[in-house]
């Protein structure tokens, strides 16, 4: 037997909960949620306790977005009675003279053009606020005091209960295993039977590419394996949320890192490690090499962090050639609608949502999301140079 569903969410992650509570508080009085896993697994990338949030982008697609992500999730703490977002600063590092430099005054420049407050710090500066920074004077920075963190794991949970106190529906341990769209229609065929689906909203993260190629849609979509390591530090005082900030260490590779939060330990990862991974040759296990490169980073810049390694967990990017976010509907079918995070989506999450509930009930949405269209040509032009090749 058939079942017929308004509206139909795949993934129960951070995008795919939070399109779920913008759906039903839009008044949309049918919505599924499908996850082939238990509800707050962690074997994507929304369960750990805390992302950062920042106004501090080199590209003003994404600045000028920032003032409504900030803005939605203060709209889910008002409703939730939950504190998500914890203000703590956000500082950015780079060495002088470095492409790191080249994106800091990026940053500097696309919060200028938004009009939004920074500061732009000499090495002095920085050692004089955050003495814990073993830097030279080559290290230039800017804050931001809008930075912080977001509690993604908590942020997920408060979309799921928002959107059941509005009737929505999350069905766990339901694999998607093939969807077919029609005119009216999208056939969505589960390990629990077959669904007609209203719209399709697919929020997969690294398993997105088999879903494309299922329904003949060539994009290059990499998958990045990552890794971010908790330090027991015994210095906890000096990092506490109040005492520092969250942090981004520009430059080839790229660093960044939490005060202590959800752990009493330090979080720090590098960013992009290039270790290209399929979904199901991904690995779960600590990766020691990585490990040992973050522990280098901080034992250079960063000393009184470090302690004991508390624990170290994985988590896959999902690329597409030029890094940025997709959020369109797929050119097979205007009923299904895609939400691609780029491996930096948390702390965009409800806004998102928001913008991804706006397509599938209306086909627009008023947001400025041009930069995240499916026909740019990082998607369609095959000889498109992905801006993360060696």
């Amino acid at each position: 037997m058939q079942e017929i569903r308004g509206h139909v969410v795949v993934g129960a992650g951070a995008l795919g909960t939070a399109t779920a509570y913008h759906l039903a508080r839009s008044g949309a009085s049918d919505v599924l949620v499908l996850e082939q896993f238990e509800m707050g697994h962690a074997k994507g990338a929304s369960e750990d306790h805390s992302r950062i949030i920042r106004h501090s982008y080199d590209d003003d697609h994404y600045t000028v977005l920032t003032p409504d992500m900030y803005a939605q999730w203060r709209e889910v703490e008002r409703e939730s009675g939950l504190e998500l977002v914890v203000k703590t600063g956000g500082l950015d590092l780079a060495v002088s003279g470095t492409s790191g430099h080249a994106e800091l005054d990026a940053c500097a420049g696309s919060l200028a053009r938004a009009g939004i407050d920074h500061e732009l710090l000499d090495a002095a500066d920085v050692r004089r606020r955050w003495p814990q920074w073993a830097i030279g004077d080559d290290v230039v920075g800017l804050f931001q005091k809008d930075g912080g963190i977001v509690d993604i794991r908590r942020a997920s949970a408060a979309h799921v209960a928002l959107a059941r106190k509005r009737g929505a529906e999350f069905r766990p341990h339901t694999e998607v295993l093939g969807i077919e769209p029609a005119e009216t229609h999208v056939r969505v065929r589960t390990n629990r039977g077959e669904i007609l689906a209203g719209t399709l909203v697919l929020c997969t993260a690294s398993w997105t590419p088999r879903f494309l190629a299922q329904l003949g849609v060539d994009w290059r979509i990499h998958l990045s394996q990552e890794q971010v390591t908790y330090f027991a530090t015994p210095h906890v005082a000096e990092f506490a949320p109040s005492r520092f900030p969250v942090w981004i260490w520009h430059g080839q590779p790229s660093y960044y890192g939490f005060p202590v939060y959800g752990e009493v330990a330090v979080k720090a990862a590098r960013h992009l490690t290039r270790k290209w991974v399929t979904v199901n040759g991904r690995s779960y296990e600590r990766d020691a090499d990585e490990a040992a490169v973050i522990t280098r980073f901080m034992q250079r810049y960063l000393p009184s962090g470090l302690g004991p390694e508390l624990y170290s967990r994985t988590c896959v990017y999902d690329l597409p050639p030029d890094e940025d976010f997709i959020l369109d509907k797929l050119p097979v079918s205007p009923l299904i609608i895609v939400g691609i995070g780029a491996g930096h989506a948390a702390k965009f999450a409800s806004l998102i949502g928001r913008i991804l509930a706006d397509l599938a009930l209306d086909g627009a949405t008023g947001y400025p999301i041009e930069a995240f269209r499916a026909d740019r040509p990082a998607l369609t032009d095959p000889s498109f140079r992905p801006a993360f090749a060696d």
